[in-house]
């Protein structure tokens, strides 16, 4: 699969290619007027500034280019070229100008990929091989007064082995720092993402703490009102259901309430050794019984045969296993497969896996993972899974999600192992 490139990337790669040759064309025009030499080297600046011109085509490809990774693999083996040239006119075997081709390795490690940085360097060795060969073999004319230099055969291998050694050792020092970089970056990233979340978890609280403080109090008013106007007055069937409408809507919000007081004023939760298998259990059967989880979905898994004690609050795993469960079952409206597993892993803790066959994850939803008040379903709240992630974090735990769209979504909760006394 060919690497993706960085518009940006590659702009620099091109100044950076600008500035060597500016300074490469300052000094030689500083030798040309400075010192007296037995040829021209008007050819080597001819050939900076055919480095120039190629340049200034990279720059216009690289605003109107849609081919931006075959554009950096062009501008690799053309530079390559253009520095073959300037080591053939600046010497041949006694010019010092190879280590010019360095330069394309790095940009080739930090543009495109550490396998690109390799065939860069290996070019490179042939390039600059060939054309040592060639003007010691005599296959490859002198340049105007350039020294071929009577060198030993021995010299002219040492020569090679040097540069090749350079341009491999390059390679490899740069492929090295490339890659802790692009690590670094992709921490920075993700450290980014959940600060940003919890930034978000944090004001969903606020919000939470004043919907609650303005809400809870008129609507169980309400809804108490409500149910002595129900069993008080005589009621015809119409009316009695519009009753019953608003005691549901009235029980639904305040469902969101309790939701929300989860952020803003999270219970002090009782700690007990429990099973988790009994406490799944459990949330299954009041899914059936609520009919959500019908005859469609196929439930496999070990949470019956197993027998997985840990230490921790029964509520906050009762609220773990809904939520999750329930986006599970959201994700399979016309039926699938429902797995459940529970592990007790070697280092101690637990382990527990949640997998459906659903509709998957899109893109989006995974970049809006754990964010409150986003849902990928019609009708959700946003609040199941920034709920989970914050009980998660409370057990210094790690949850993670696989899922791509139509395939399914696999959800892998892991804790650390806990004593009675944490």
């Amino acid at each position: 699969m060919p690497e993706k490139v960085e518009r940006t990337n590659l702009l620099w790669m091109i100044i950076f290619r600008v500035l060597i040759l500016a300074i490469l064309l300052i000094m030689a025009l500083v030798i040309e007027y400075s010192a007296s030499f037995s040829f021209s080297i008007a050819p080597f600046i001819l050939t900076i500034i055919v480095g120039f011109a190629f340049s200034a085509g990279y720059l216009l490809l690289h605003y109107w280019s849609r081919f931006l990774t075959l554009q950096a693999y062009t501008q690799i083996v053309l530079d390559l070229l253009v520095i073959t040239g300037l080591v053939y006119f600046s010497g041949g075997t006694a010019s010092s100008a190879y280590f010019l081709y360095i330069f394309p390795i790095i940009g080739a490690a930090f543009v495109l990929s550490s396998r690109a940085a390799y065939v860069t360097a290996s070019l490179s060795a042939i390039l600059f091989g060939g054309l040592v060969d060639g003007m010691y073999l005599g296959f490859i004319p002198n340049a105007e007064g350039g020294q071929v230099a009577n060198l030993a055969f021995g010299s002219i291998a040492y020569m090679i082995f040097i540069a090749w050694s350079a341009f491999f050792l390059i390679a490899f020092l740069t492929n090295a720092l490339a890659g802790r970089l692009k690590k670094t970056r992709l921490a920075l990233t993700e450290a980014q993402r959940e600060l940003s979340i919890s930034e978000r978890l944090s004001e969903a609280g606020r919000i939470s703490a004043t919907l609650a403080h303005e809400i809870r109090n008129p609507l169980a008013a309400i809804s108490g009102s409500v149910q002595v106007l129900k069993g008080d007055l005589a009621l015809n069937a119409e009316q009695r259901e519009l009753m019953d409408i608003v005691l549901r809507e009235s029980q639904r919000v305040s469902h969101s309430l309790e939701q929300f007081m989860d952020f803003a004023l999270p219970a002090k939760q009782p700690f007990s050794v429990m099973n988790l298998s009994d406490i799944l259990d459990e949330t299954l059967r009041i899914l059936r019984s609520g009919g959500e989880l019908n005859g469609k979905v196929e439930v496999r898994g070990n949470y019956l045969s197993s027998r997985i004690h840990y230490f921790g609050s029964p509520g906050q795993f009762k609220q773990v296993f809904w939520n999750l469960i329930k986006n599970a079952l959201k994700a399979m409206p016309n039926g699938g497969r429902l797995e459940v597993d529970l592990e007790k892993p070697d280092g101690g803790g637990v382990r527990i896996r949640i997998a459906d066959t659903g509709v998957g994850m899109s893109r989006t939803d995974k970049a809006h993972l754990f964010e409150p008040f986003y849902s990928r379903f019609d009708g959700g709240r946003g609040l199941g899974l920034s709920i989970v992630r914050r009980i998660v974090d409370d057990y210094e735990g790690r949850i993670e999600f696989h899922s791509e769209p139509q395939q399914g979504t696999e959800v892998l909760i892991t804790l650390p192992a806990r004593e009675q006394n944490n």
